[in-house]
């Protein structure tokens, strides 16, 4: 973690020094974690910064650059995508949002970096009104309480949101649905172009960002886990809202306490100074270095969305049933922790079960 970590700052710029002197087995250790955390692309920029300086060997080296590449024409792919879909949805008119993804790639050194994954376009007008135009273009749908999956755009997977997160903790919901609401205008307005001429979209603002990302966080710990992409994404975050935006301020502290992510927000802020050098001064809420340790080993041993987490046995073709518990017991070593939304995680599940069948 150590050697991980210090070629991690060194590629996004935090450090000036990096350690090259590194082994055949810890080049390929490196690699390996970077793979589970979805951060080869970031540490490849790194090894190109360098000059030489970093040098994994030869095999290692050729393997790297063909998924960097690789991660770049997905990016590519993945803008145009964005583009595409969210002005489909504007001609016949749904106003839109993309959310993390693209957006959070514009706020990396090179955007063409971050491994990309789904697109998420947040519309304005409601599940009802949204639901009624999707059933008339697909069937047989896989809908979620807050978003609904629709075909791949040209190979990309493609969520629709009727807003954009939610809570377990019913009454923490109602806040942040109640919050993420009130602030709905300002992200259908605030338009971005992606790199490469590939077009416009909205994104959410740095503001809204700011609490949105923290809380998107916070829901997949209690569903399969985050990883260090997802941290990465915040540090990028919190650098250009420097520049940007006084957010540490009475108000924003106000926020965390009332949606309920004070406490992992103090965690996440420890893991960004520990992991990637966050300065002191960009923190949003102080360090909170128990709940930190415990979020660290939560990534590291799961990855990135918990992929490599194997404590409770295998993932790979498992039922409805065995994965509802699995996730149940899950949740009960949180719950120490975050007691509200572990508890009601699987409560929730239970309740989603059967809203569903009349929610089509």
């Amino acid at each position: 973690m150590h050697l991980f970590s210090g070629i991690l700052r060194y590629s996004i710029g935090v450090s000036d020094e990096v350690d090259g002197g590194l082994s055949e087995s810890e080049w390929w250790g490196v690699y390996e974690m970077a793979q589970q955390q979805s951060l080869l692309g970031v540490l490849f920029y790194g090894i190109e910064r360098s000059g030489g300086a970093l040098r994994p060997p030869r095999s290692l080296l050729l393997k790297w650059y063909a998924v960097s590449e690789q991660i770049r024409r997905e990016n590519v792919r993945a803008n145009r995508v964005a583009v595409k879909v969210s002005e489909s949805f504007r001609k016949v008119g749904f106003r839109s949002c993309i959310l993390k993804g693209q957006g959070n790639a514009l706020n990396y050194p090179d955007p063409y970096i971050r491994m990309s994954g789904d697109v998420d376009i947040w519309l304005d007008g409601g599940r009802k009104k949204i639901m009624q135009f999707v059933n008339s273009q697909w069937r047989g749908l896989t809908v979620r309480y807050h978003h609904v999956e629709i075909p791949d755009v040209d190979g990309v997977p493609v969520e629709v949101h009727f807003m954009p997160s939610l809570m377990h903790a019913p009454w923490l919901n109602r806040r942040w649905q109640g919050w993420s609401a009130l602030h709905a205008e300002e992200q259908f307005c605030n338009k971005v172009s992606l790199p490469g001429g590939a077009g416009e979209v909205c994104v959410p603002t740095l503001e809204f960002n700011l609490v949105y990302q923290l809380q998107h966080m916070f829901r997949h710990v209690f569903s399969e886990g985050i990883g260090l992409r997802q941290m990465m994404d915040y540090f990028f975050l919190l650098q250009k809202a420097k520049d940007g935006l006084e957010y540490r301020d009475e108000s924003l502290e106000c926020t965390l306490r009332h949606l309920g992510l004070y406490k992992f927000a103090g965690a996440v802020m420890w893991v960004l100074h520990e992991v990637l050098g966050l300065k002191d001064g960009l923190m949003l809420v102080p360090a909170d270095e128990e709940e930190g340790r415990f979020l660290l080993d939560e990534i590291l041993i799961g990855g990135n969305f918990g992929k490599y987490d194997t404590r409770l046995g295998s993932k790979e073709g498992e039922g409805t049933i065995r994965r509802y518990f699995r996730m149940t017991f899950r949740n009960l070593r949180i719950a120490t922790h975050y007691p509200a939304e572990a508890l009601c995680e699987p409560l929730f599940r239970t309740w989603f079960f059967f809203w569903r069948m009349t929610h089509r």
